[in-house]
């Protein structure tokens, strides 16, 4: 086997605030980041995400590069204010018909549609009565699910319900640096937790009561890991206890998050940890939140890499001196991808999605009018090679989502980080394929094999 096998899947991947615009059209609801983003000192420059890449109007453009690049599958988020407002009651006919073209044009494209319902967009309106820490959130959201799938679900059969709840959860709620800008107690936090879970576990009810199992369900969590210092059994032991420990209190630890979705009970060691933090909750919650799913999406841009000690524990490694950095000051660490996918796989046996891979680079329009970026090519090139060794040894992988289709609001960065295959220009809008899109074209194409 040369290549990722004839059912492999390739994609971009995107997110709805980050690149629709069009904030207040058609009676759009507000969310907690257009909240932030008039907060001073939030947003780099005080961006917003007002007109984003407008791709709310330019969408047929959009997936006509897409197209250009041989692109087989799109992940993208739907805007839960665009679709009801207040996030509750009623809902907008003219938000959900954006979708239904949406996905109509990629179908005719012949572009797979891949949706997530919470890419952090959380309405404004719910927020003020509790956001996350009301009892009821999680019934909204089920809700919400349902007028999304009762839209689109006769044609979209793959389904993520949140993105990277360690980062809506943990710096939004925790550290503050993301919307909702919130430094909760753990107490508080982990009740907050514990309901964005509850509300996967709803979403996932709605979509089998809907779409039975025709459907693809899961969701994506950050699933930077651990590498082990040298593969040898004890090191790659210790890695492989230090990626789901919950050694300290942390809202990083992976097991957190998908020990009750793939189990149905939080980490022993987590629960021994937070002791007197734990909110109290009905034990059928558990029995919602483990709702079966099939795969679980990994957004992975880099790993620590441990060594084992004496007494048989593990110890982060110091930096390597000069190790590369993206533009964005990530380690490039192409290992991860092998061992983040090798080690959740072995862990909770779901067939492995990378949702999100990618880097941030110093890219602009070069006097020939094309974007050079040989660096991303070559993140890239290291990545999946690293992701195609964890197939060739039989981790189960579904699917590869390249983060991220175009240049966007990179959150609380703004657009000073370009992680797009596609360059945009944020004052005129027009768009530039880089020479990764034509190279990721090439790498579709023979999917993979050159890898």
């Amino acid at each position: 086997m040369k290549d990722f096998g004839k059912d492999f899947v390739w994609g971009c991947a995107t997110a709805a605030f980050q690149i629709e615009g069009a904030a207040h059209e058609n009676g759009k609801g507000a969310s907690v980041w257009d909240m932030m983003c008039r907060i001073p000192g939030k947003v780099k420059n005080g961006d917003n995400g007002e007109v984003a890449c407008d791709h709310f109007h330019r969408y047929k453009e959009d997936i006509g590069m897409m197209k250009e690049m041989g692109i087989p599958a799109y992940r993208f988020s739907v805007s839960w204010p665009r679709v009801i407002p207040t996030g509750v009651g009623q809902v907008s006919e003219a938000g959900l018909d954006f979708y239904d073209r949406l996905v109509d044009e990629l179908i005719g494209a012949n572009i797979t549609p891949y949706v997530t319902l919470f890419h952090w967009d959380f309405p404004y309106d719910l927020f003020i009565r509790g956001g996350w820490l009301n009892p009821d959130s999680s019934k909204w959201f089920a809700d919400y699910t349902q007028v999304v799938v009762d839209r689109i679900g006769d044609r979209v059969k793959h389904w993520m319900t949140h993105n990277e709840p360690q980062c809506f959860l943990g710096i939004g709620h925790r550290m503050g640096k993301h919307a909702p800008g919130l430094e909760l107690d753990w107490p508080e936090f982990l009740l907050a937790t514990h309901n964005a879970l509850l509300a996967h576990g709803r979403s996932v009810q709605v979509l089998r009561n809907k779409l039975g199992k025709s459907a693809e369900i899961g969701w994506a969590v950050v699933g930077n890991g651990t590498i082990p210092s040298v593969e040898t059994p004890v090191a790659i032991e210790a890695a492989r206890s230090a990626m789901f420990e919950v050694k300290e209190k942390s809202f990083w630890p992976i097991s957190w998050y998908l020990d009750p979705v793939v189990f149905g009970k939080y980490p022993e060691d987590g629960l021994k940890v937070f002791e007197k933090d734990m909110p109290n909750f009905d034990p059928d919650d558990l029995k919602i939140i483990s709702q079966d799913i099939d795969y679980i999406g990994l957004n992975i841009y880099n790993s620590d890499t441990v060594s084992p000690t004496e007494d048989g524990g593990w110890v982060k490694d110091k930096p390597i001196v000069g190790l590369p950095l993206t533009k964005f000051n990530c380690p490039v660490t192409p290992e991860a991808l092998y061992w983040s996918p090798k080690f959740i796989y072995e862990r909770y046996n779901k067939p492995i999605i990378i949702s999100e891979n990618g880097c941030s680079c110093h890219d602009w329009v070069s006097m020939d009018g094309k974007v050079h970026d040989p660096s991303r090519i070559d993140f890239l090139h290291r990545y999946l090679n690293n992701y195609k060794r964890a197939s060739l040894e039989g981790v189960d992988t579904k699917a590869y989502f390249q983060w991220s289709l175009m240049d966007n609001f990179e959150w609380s960065e703004g657009y000073c980080e370009r992680f797009g295959l596609i360059h945009v220009d944020f004052q005129t809008g027009k768009r530039t394929l880089k020479d990764s899109a034509y190279w990721y074209r090439d790498v579709i194409a023979n999917n993979g094999a050159d890898i």
